[in-house]
């Protein structure tokens, strides 16, 4: 893969701007890419499905008058929004805090996929994404996400109009079946790759040796990994953390603690040992999340405290 994807100490995950559990102003979704630019992130990702296309509409307008040639960004295609009106809760049927007057509609078909890239485009005010991904395809039909929507982002990256093609997913079944096609740049791997678990390793290894870059998101693991200390409010996978997993972290935090090194730094810096991981891609929704995460990304973490986790069974890297 020829696009470098490491612009800087991470990339702006879009889902919170999208409304993601809870209203966001618009002011405060500006004011979080703007800290995100000037702590040096130069990378942006996003989705029509993040807050039905609220997400593509704010990172556009934050980005409206700056270089492009100076920023990358990606988006995500197999979701249509269409006219219509949803479960009357979006929180349930979506997790974005929006008004329900649009539903998400599978569409891997290459009349959906370039679509779908169209409106994402139109959304963002740009001519083209430097990535995109074919989301979630194992939630509906792997096969045709496979066999018809890659083979069209393939072609829409012969026309220029993406320079990289992609999967992202929290399936590493489905990323696996994604790399083994060919046709992948890069993957985007969701929590699968963590601190708190590696069952993405032997995905993350077959990727350095087909030359499939890695983006690694989730890297808290939607919260536990996210604090110095998991308490009995850490949610995993976005419920409720399982005891035994609470019990893990609070392990791994006492190694990190011996060290002088955060649950949250060490979180960051775990994904980026690996040589398929070209960047991490972290969410935010306010400046101040921003700039903490760009603060855990610049700590020095010692590589003995990845031996000392090993050596409590804590890591299996």
């Amino acid at each position: 893969m020829t696009l470098d994807l490491d612009r800087g100490p991470f990339w702006f995950g879009g889902a919170g701007i999208g409304n993601l559990l809870r209203p966001v102003t618009d002011d405060d979704a500006r004011a979080a890419v703007d800290a995100a630019w000037d702590a040096g992130v130069r990378g942006f990702d996003t989705a029509p499905h993040y807050g039905l296309g609220l997400s593509e509409r704010r990172l556009g307008a934050a980005l409206a008058g700056r270089p492009r040639s100076g920023y990358l960004v990606s988006t995500k295609v197999g979701r249509l929004l269409v006219p219509g009106r949803g479960r009357g809760d979006d929180l349930a049927s979506g997790g974005f805090a929006v008004p329900d007057d649009t539903v998400r509609q599978w569409d891997p078909s290459p009349s959906g996929v370039r679509r779908s890239l169209d409106e994402s485009l139109d959304r963002l005010g740009l001519d083209h994404v430097d990535v995109a991904y074919l989301h979630d395809p194992d939630v509906y039909s792997l096969t045709d996400g496979l066999t018809q929507a890659l083979p069209t982002l393939a072609e829409l990256r012969d026309e220029g109009v993406v320079r990289a093609v992609g999967v992202g997913s929290n399936s590493v079944d489905a990323l696996a079946a994604a790399v083994e096609t060919g046709l992948c740049d890069v993957v985007m791997l969701a929590g699968r790759y963590t601190l708190l678990e590696q069952p993405a390793a032997a995905l993350v290894a077959r990727c350095a040796e087909l030359g499939v870059a890695v983006v690694a998101v989730g890297v808290y693991n939607s919260g536990l990994l996210g604090r110095e200390r998991p308490d009995a409010s850490a949610t995993y996978d976005y419920a409720p953390a399982p005891a035994s997993l609470v019990e893990r972290a609070d392990a791994i935090a006492d190694v990190c603690e011996r060290h002088g090194v955060t649950l949250p730094e060490a979180a960051l810096a775990f994904p980026r040992r690996a040589a398929a991981v070209r960047a991490i891609a972290l969410g935010a929704q306010s400046a101040e999340q921003v700039r903490s995460n760009a603060a855990r990304a610049a700590a020095t973490v010692p590589e003995a405290l990845w031996e000392d986790l090993r050596a409590a069974g804590l890591l299996d890297d």
